[in-house]
């Protein structure tokens, strides 16, 4: 598995090696002993799928507060996506900044997103699936949202991104009208 830093050097993206024949092609997308040798400490213990009919489709920027954090690896099993991480630890050299990547099902390309981090995507073709293991439970409690289109984040987002949008996803806050859910510290 090739594993990549962003700019964000918490955000790695991750690409399994494909071995392809004439039948087609088998991938190990998930391992833990690879990820650990890598520095990734992730156990996942829930795994979500969404679909999205539309292209331009967003849904986020969306978190879980503690004390539910989750942390998330994020890929594509059918169609294409501009996914988004933006860091919002308070205290953090990289604190509203945000990374940016293209995941698709043909590249099988995966983004793993820590906790402290709230996370998105834009639709980029038709009836997209996305699958997300998580390494905590959903907490309806903790669920937790920023804005898409948050001003202040500046995230370059796809021409059409936001024709489709929840109403939870609409009115979500701006990160200034937050408070401090996540503190960094140089250890974390």
């Amino acid at each position: 598995m090739l594993i990549t830093p962003t700019t964000i050097a918490d955000i790695k993206i991750l690409t399994p090696r494909r071995y392809e024949d004439t039948r087609g092609y088998f991938s190990e997308v998930y391992n833990s002993r690879t990820l650990a040798q890598s520095g990734l400490a992730f156990h996942p213990l829930q795994e979500n799928q969404s679909m999205s009919r539309q292209p331009g489709t967003v849904r986020g920027l969306h978190f879980q507060r503690p004390p539910h954090p989750q942390s998330k690896l994020v890929r594509v099993l059918r169609g294409a996506i501009f996914d988004v991480a933006v860091d919002i630890r308070h205290g953090s050299p990289t604190f509203g900044r945000w990374v940016g990547a293209e995941l698709t099902a043909d590249g099988g390309e995966q983004i793993f997103i820590p906790a402290g981090f709230a996370h998105g995507f834009c639709t980029l073709q038709p009836d997209t699936e996305i699958s997300y293991l998580v390494d905590g439970f959903y907490s309806a409690e903790c669920d937790s949202a920023i804005r898409w289109n948050d001003p202040s984040l500046d995230i370059t987002w796809p021409e059409f991104a936001g024709a489709v949008l929840s109403d939870k996803d609409a009115s979500a806050p701006l990160l200034a009208e937050r408070g401090a859910d996540f503190h960094w510290s140089p250890a974390a």
